[in-house]
């Protein structure tokens, strides 16, 4: 009997979905949050990391997100609060969800609103009023960001359409911000540099049948077409935001087309738009491949060889594209492991600027809280054309639901620009190490 009761508590603690259910404490089990349908939720993501080129500037080139070398990194202490709705066509629902996010990839979830490349404005631009500021700047690589805050309804026609009006997550690429939902720890450039991470508008969805899904609405609040939008700046200015997908009948293959497309911002009519092309393929109940296309346009903007402190030399129609491929072979119901391949065309040199982390924090009056007051002469952003490849391997490996580790090691080079090290190398050597921790 005893053996018994401890091999079923070893199941229980291993099985559960979150560590508080795992100790018997889950919160979403009470009566109050299952008569009112609402879910409490989070994760803790921790990472170090060690970068075998650098010489001790300690960011990783332009890696976002573990962007660190040498550095523990509590890089999202994530909390979110959900009312699911019940999608049908036979009822009116309403619910909704709030995020909040702390720690070093804050600065790269926040809103952005209008942040601009154009003279004067790149160091001094007011970007608006949502999340940038709340936990001030103090502390260089750590903040607060409130990703996701949004009030989401049922209307029932047809199959019943799903309708997200706030701040949201972009249902664009691949891969995503919040850590549990990615198998590797490092970003790939798409994401990091060739599309939106979150929008301030509409966004409808509606699914005709489990093969077709197509969603579509607008997006506001920022310079870059609505790209990571604030409540508070270009809310005149609205832009496309949709897409479409089709699932097989034994959902072991899929085709996800979305793009977000309009005029940049209030005071400009030139274009801002992207597209995504995203398509996934079952080899097997234990090998899946996943491949990945981006392609970028914006017209008439600053570009140029120039550093911050002087002027662009000229304007000119840009894009940015790419390509990534993922493999990923499921060993046991534990352990994965995953390859991916990609390339990214920078081809105007708008896109990639040097550490991201610089340029997230660069739109705050006076010193650039993380780079430091001189941070343009130390880090001058590349501004010139180039590709930028990488190779990662790595292994998920989930001794409990709720516990990921993730061991990676990553390769990254340059055909032109010096992106590494401070501006000193074309590429760089990088092994990492994360835990997620869901609650």
């Amino acid at each position: 009997m005893v053996i018994c009761s401890a091999s079923a508590s070893a199941d229980s603690w291993t099985e559960a979905s979150g560590l508080l259910g795992a100790a018997g404490i889950d919160p979403n089990a009470s009566k109050f949050m299952t008569d009112h349908n609402l879910k409490v939720g989070g994760w803790l993501n921790s990472s170090v990391g060690a970068n075998m080129s650098s010489n001790g500037d300690g960011f990783n080139g332009p890696v976002t997100f573990n962007d660190r070398s040498g550095e523990l990194q509590l890089n999202q202490l994530y909390l979110y609060l959900q009312k699911a709705i019940n999608v049908n066509g036979d009822s009116f629902d309403i619910g909704g969800r709030v995020d909040v996010m702390y720690g070093t990839d804050a600065a790269f979830t926040q809103a952005y609103g209008s942040f601009g490349f154009d003279p004067g404005t790149l160091a001094d631009s007011d970007r608006g009023n949502w999340d940038l500021n709340l936990s001030g700047h103090g502390e260089r690589f750590y903040g607060l960001a409130l990703p996701q805050a949004y009030a989401e309804f049922n209307l029932p026609f047809g199959n019943g359409i799903a309708v997200k009006a706030g701040h949201f997550y972009t249902p664009i690429g691949y891969e995503v911000v919040t850590a549990p939902d990615n198998f590797f720890i490092t970003k790939p450039y798409t994401m990091q540099y060739g599309e939106p991470f979150t929008h301030t508008g509409i966004l409808a969805t509606y699914a005709f049948n489990p093969n077709w899904t197509v969603m579509g609405g607008a997006v506001t609040g920022s310079n870059s077409g609505g790209w990571d939008g604030n409540w508070d700046r270009d809310l005149g200015n609205w832009a496309w935001l949709g897409g479409v997908t089709w699932t097989s009948d034994d959902a072991g293959t899929s085709l996800a087309i979305t793009s977000t497309a309009g005029e940049r911002s209030e005071n400009s009519k030139d274009t801002w738009a992207m597209y995504s092309i995203v398509g996934k393929h079952n080899f097997t109940d234990k090998l899946h491949y996943i491949i990945q296309h981006d392609h970028g346009f914006a017209n008439n903007i600053w570009t140029g060889n120039a550093s911050l402190a002087g002027l662009p030399d000229g304007r000119e129609d840009a894009e940015w594209y790419g390509v990534n491929q993922y493999l990923i072979y499921d060993v046991n119901d534990k352990v994965s492991a995953g390859l991916r391949a990609e390339w990214f065309r920078d081809h105007n040199g708008i896109r990639v600027l040097g550490p991201g982390r610089c340029y997230a924090a660069a739109g705050t009056v006076g010193d650039n809280f993380a780079c430091g007051s001189n941070y343009g002469a130390n880090y001058v952003p590349f501004q010139e054309a180039s590709g930028y490849y990488a190779v990662t391997a790595g292994l998920s490996y989930k001794p409990a639901k709720w516990l990921n580790l993730r061991p990676n090691v990553r390769y990254d080079f340059t055909d032109n620009a010096k992106a590494f090290d401070n501006g000193t190398r074309h590429n760089q050597f990088l092994v990492t190490a994360d835990v997620v921790i869901t609650f």
